[in-house]
């Protein structure tokens, strides 16, 4: 039975990219590549490579191109995504097509819809910021893994928990900071979760538009274009090539709070 989860999923979340279906435990051929990036995976780390190899992978496999929409609110099988490789942004939609950025998710992550895992993405969408290898679990399969590996299960509690108190954190912000306060907090977010160390700052490897920036802090554009050019000329950041630096980690921190702004 649990075949036919796969092809239903086939029909409604994946339409493009090459599609391959793993068919059993002795059937999957796992490459080098895949086996790396599943060690990678958070819910997986407690896991040995044996451990990992030995996992029935009967998983939906696909690569999706940048800015492609691979979840709607119209797919409802319980679904948790495997992202592999990449980075996927998870954003609600209002009627009169305003986008709210729920989460940025890169690689070694898991997200989706599905009620066991207390994982949410009704009235959500899905969709590649990057070129994305994602593989896909319904529920048989992660009840399956949970049951088998018990340490997989604990790593999706601590992996919840944290998730809560980042989206508490968020809610909070935009619920009683202005926007400058907001984009700072979201940019310290951003160099704590994919901040790379240079000689001089902290990278932000991925490129975020000022449209994506504001959809995260519940801003519009021109607001956030205002905010970071405050942050610049204070110092503490600069944008190069569409690539934000944050040069004054410290002087960031304090800029989380509206006080900052009105004592300088």
């Amino acid at each position: 039975m649990r075949a036919y989860c796969w092809v239903d999923l086939a029909q409604v979340s994946f339409t493009l990219g090459e599609i391959m279906l793993y068919q059993g435990r002795n059937e999957a051929v796992l490459g080098e590549e895949q086996i790396r990036l599943l060690t990678l995976v958070d819910i997986f780390e407690p896991l040995s490579r044996e451990e990992i190899e030995a996992i029935q992978w009967k998983h939906l496999n696909t690569s999706v191109e940048e800015g492609e929409t691979f979840y709607t609110p119209m797919d409802l099988c319980e679904t948790l995504f495997v992202l592999q490789k990449g980075r996927v942004r998870i954003y609600r939609a209002t009627p009169e097509g305003r986008e709210f950025t729920v989460a940025v998710v890169g690689s070694g992550t898991v997200f989706g819809e599905m009620v066991l895992t207390g994982q949410r993405l009704r009235n959500s969408y899905a969709q590649a910021i990057e070129e994305s290898e994602v593989s896909a679990m319904c529920r048989a399969d992660v009840e399956r893994l949970i049951l088998d590996k018990p340490r997989v299960g604990l790593q999706l509690v601590h992996l919840l928990s944290d998730r809560l108190a980042t989206h508490e954190t968020r809610m909070e912000d935009m619920a009683l900071k202005e926007v400058p306060a907001r984009l700072a907090s979201l940019i310290l977010l951003l160099v704590e979760n994919e901040g790379v160390r240079t000689p001089t700052s902290y990278k932000i490897p991925t490129r975020y538009t000022h449209q994506q920036l504001g959809s995260m802090i519940g801003a519009n554009r021109e607001a956030v274009t205002r905010a970071l050019a405050r942050l610049r000329e204070l110092g503490v950041l600069s944008v190069k090539r569409r690539y934000i630096h944050v040069e004054d980690i410290e002087t960031l921190k304090r800029a989380t709070e509206d006080d900052f702004f009105r004592d300088v």
